[in-house]
């Protein structure tokens, strides 16, 4: 990958920086101490380049054995011993190297210094390698949320773009059925048909919406479901609370209503389809039961999208809200089918 091509080059370049400037230092160092003053010449070139061999090996056998093999273990006695190790073995490496170069005699004041500026490249290169590391890791994990917030991104497209065709196929469905049985009632639920996939296409396209246009929503939807039953489904609706300026995910409701319709209505038994929102501050409690008969044939189970628009819902909650912001209970008991969704509201 480029990103890594680059990664690598700026990493050599900074490493050439880095010894050029401990080269430099250095040779000012020597300056500073030095009685004839003189800042370049080549045996004080030479020493400096002896020294800072001596020291680069101190610097990446840490860096590229004993911190990968002991630091990152957590194995700090072994890292501490082959560290001071290391540091003696490079300050015993420039000794050697200066006295047979330049014959400079071996001293304990010179391995000393050695030895404790060998420590201080030691560190600072330390420090610089995990200052990266750490740069590295907050680039990886960006690029990792990128990725998932763009996968969830388009598994939110495609499951919006599900939700269409099924609610669509469902309204049409009833469309057709009241057709065939009263034709005079076909074009008022055209209208509100109409009305329905405004908000379904175009108001639903974000990720959250105002509570009260998705409460409209449901009313709409509830008489268009109503114009086709008769009076033996005994069907409530009810809110409680304010609406205020709050947002909720669009089309959350309608899988669990659209279920209680297509399962809890009879046409030679009394139903019922109960519905309620309870609205208090932030907080928002969801529960629609039905009436609901094992025996009795479902006519669109052959249909691909059965079931869909309930499994839609549930991903689409656990995409767009925190464990602890919703709580989904779908329960089936004595003939009665019940869902209790409660979640958080959240604030424009």
């Amino acid at each position: 990958m480029q990103w890594r091509k680059n990664y690598r080059l700026f990493k050599i370049i900074g490493h050439i920086i880095f010894w050029i400037c401990c080269l430099t230092f250095a040779l000012v160092t020597m300056y500073v101490v030095s009685e004839s003053k003189v800042f370049f010449s080549s045996q004080s070139l030479l020493r400096a380049f002896i020294s800072n061999f001596g020291f680069a090996i101190a610097v990446y056998v840490n860096l590229l054995v004993l911190i990968p093999k002991f630091l990152k273990t957590k194995d700090y006695i072994f890292y501490t011993f082959w560290l001071l190790m290391t540091m003696a073995v490079s300050a015993l490496v420039i000794q050697a190297l200066l006295f047979v170069v330049i014959e400079l005699e071996f001293s304990r004041s010179l391995f000393s210094s050695f030895f404790f500026t060998a420590g201080i490249y030691v560190a600072i290169t330390s420090l610089a390698k995990f200052v990266t590391d750490w740069l590295k890791l907050q680039d990886i994990t960006l690029r990792y949320n990128k990725v998932e917030r763009e996968k969830l991104e388009a598994e939110l497209n495609t499951l919006k773009s599900q939700i269409n065709p099924h609610f669509l196929f469902n309204c049409l469905n009833n469309i057709y059925s009241l057709s065939i049985v009263n034709s005079k009632q076909a074009p008022v639920m055209i209208l509100k048909l109409s009305d329905l996939m405004r908000h379904v296409l175009y108001e639903s396209r974000e990720n959250f919406i105002p509570l009260k246009k998705e409460i409209e929503f449901i009313e709409n939807f509830i008489e268009l479901q109503r114009i086709r039953l008769t009076d033996k489904v005994d069907i409530r609706f009810k809110i409680n609370g304010s609406v205020n300026n709050k947002l909720i995910i669009p089309l959350i409701f309608e899988p669990f209503i659209d279920n209680a319709f297509k399962h809890g209505c009879y046409s030679n038994e009394e139903s019922f389809i109960h519905i309620t929102i309870e609205i208090e501050e932030e907080k928002l409690h969801f529960k629609v039961e039905n009436s609901y008969e094992e025996g009795i044939p479902d006519k669109n189970k052959t249909n691909n999208a059965h079931g869909i628009g309930l499994k839609n819902a549930q991903k689409r909650l656990e995409y767009l809200y925190k464990k602890n912001e919703y709580k989904l209970d779908i329960i089936k008991k004595e003939n009665i089918f019940k869902v209790d969704l409660k979640l958080k509201l959240k604030d424009k």
